[in-house]
């Protein structure tokens, strides 16, 4: 039985009868005109408010995104004006420190040359001085030698003469 009726429902919903059509089309244009005057239009203003916002926020998005493009683009110009400079400050130190390295070097050079040529020159006159001494030292040594040796055979003018050809002999044997 229960299959009899289901069978009998579904063909009379199969079966389509003018009636149910009219008003199955009027209350469907009915329901569609109370939707299109109280639901479609908030909804529909709703969407378009909608639509806006998204819009607007995706302008907003390619707004930023191309404002951060471009201080992305500055910044690297900065970054790249930045490098520059420093390179050129890097170089002009190593430079300075060259050039001072240079200056320092030729300054004690000299510095060391005039050490030297001073220590050189007073070396010589302490050596002449030395030899003065020395000098000295050996006519007196010669003259009292002389003079114990020979005690009175040799007058005074004699010795000198004597003393001062021993003492150029030793010097030019010494030079």
């Amino acid at each position: 039985m229960l299959t009899s009726g289901v069978i009998l429902l579904a063909g009379s919903l199969l079966s389509p009868e003018p009636g149910l059509i009219f008003w199955t089309a009027i209350t469907f244009i009915l329901v569609m005109l109370i939707l299109k005057k109280i639901a479609w239009g908030p909804i529909i203003t709703a969407l378009q408010d909608r639509e806006k916002g998204i819009q607007s926020s995706i302008d907003r998005a390619h707004q930023a995104k191309d404002e951060s493009e471009a201080i992305l683009r500055k910044n690297r110009e900065l970054l790249s004006k930045a490098d520059a400079e420093s390179d050129r400050i890097l170089r002009e130190g190593k430079d300075y420190a060259e050039k001072l390295r240079a200056d320092i070097t030729e300054k004690a050079q000299s510095e060391a040359k005039k050490m030297i040529a001073s220590a050189k020159d007073e070396i010589e006159q302490e050596k002449r001085r030395a030899l003065d001494v020395l000098r000295n030292e050996v006519a007196d040594l010669a003259v009292k030698g002389a003079e114990k040796i020979i005690k009175t055979a040799l007058d005074a003018d004699m010795q000198k003469k004597i003393v001062n050809s021993m003492i150029q002999d030793f010097s030019t044997k010494r030079n």
